[in-house]
């Protein structure tokens, strides 16, 4: 849960600024997309097991000789 106290003379743009940076670094916005929409658990895996190809991929090219 993300709380917010104003502070002493601060504006509501600030506060509602701050506000929506604590959302985005707690997480939460990105939660909230990703359970939008159901999403069966094979594509769930499918989706790791891309990411993880697509990591494997650029860490193995342009590092011939270390």
């Amino acid at each position: 849960m993300v709380k917010l106290t104003l502070r002493e003379r601060e504006s509501i743009q600030e506060a509602v600024r701050r506000f929506r940076k604590l959302v985005e670094r707690s997480g939460i916005k990105k939660e909230m997309r990703r359970r939008e929409y159901y999403e069966k658990p094979s594509e769930i895996k499918r989706r790791a097991r891309l990411r993880a190809e697509r990591r494997s991929r650029r860490g193995s090219t342009g590092r011939v000789g270390l």
